[in-house]
């Protein structure tokens, strides 16, 4: 696993380190996922979530932050039996469950809606954050959040980069931002590269942020953050 930070851009503290796949060698994520297949994808999943919790208990400050945990809602047979292997991998490592926010990606076609509806319910009764990622560049768009009601939303980097000189990237943010505050949803915005882009989306009101401008992913280590003037 290599870990990214999310940071809170008002208190210029990290919020949350995504956990992303990596191979044994450092190999990219590209390369690991295409080896998941409908035979193995249940593992995998399991194996991701057992790995980054056995990493982030020796690696995580006692800060309250986040462990952020990408799953694949097409792997996830039983949800009870997900969370059951879950608890343990945090009992066994001494993590704290409540630390951890389980992302799923808008980009994957979900099978079955009431099956996911139904994870993300199980999940959140737990104490887990839940948080749709990728935002805006998938298959169901506003059905999700009317549908499942999570607590986080990422905002895909399509709609961020080169938000400073965009103004309809800027009259859909703020949309969001509006209806995010309405319901009780906190958004993060992806794939922030520059100052300018953290400038507007700091005018319009966004609370968090992921991307190169603070660090790239470092492999089984927290990467130090670059905290823009």
């Amino acid at each position: 696993m290599a870990f990214q930070p999310i940071v809170d851009i008002a208190a210029r503290r990290v919020w949350a380190h995504e956990a992303l796949v990596r191979g044994p060698a450092g190999e990219p994520a590209g390369d690991i996922l295409a080896k998941v297949t409908d035979a193995n994808r249940y593992r995998f999943d399991q194996d991701c979530r057992a790995k980054a919790i056995e990493l982030a208990s020796r690696l995580f400050p006692e800060d309250g932050s986040l462990l952020s945990v990408n799953f694949q809602p097409n792997a996830v047979y039983r949800a009870e039996t997900c969370i059951r292997a879950t608890l343990q991998a945090c009992r066994q490592h001494r993590f704290d469950p409540s630390r951890l926010m389980f992302e799923f990606t808008e980009n994957e076609r979900v099978i079955d809606a009431a099956h996911l509806e139904d994870i993300v319910t199980a999940y959140r009764g737990l104490g887990f954050t839940v948080a749709i990622d990728d935002f805006g560049a998938g298959f169901a768009g506003l059905n999700l959040l009317a549908d499942l009601t999570p607590d986080v939303v990422k905002i895909d980097m399509k709609l961020v980069r080169g938000v400073e000189a965009a103004p309809r990237q800027q009259a859909i943010l703020r949309a969001l931002v509006g209806l995010a505050t309405e319901l009780g949803i906190t958004l993060i915005a992806e794939g922030v590269e520059t100052p300018a882009e953290l400038a507007a989306l700091r005018a319009l009101g966004i609370p968090l942020a992921q991307g190169y401008l603070f660090a790239r992913p470092a492999l089984e280590a927290l990467p130090p953050v670059n905290w823009p003037a």
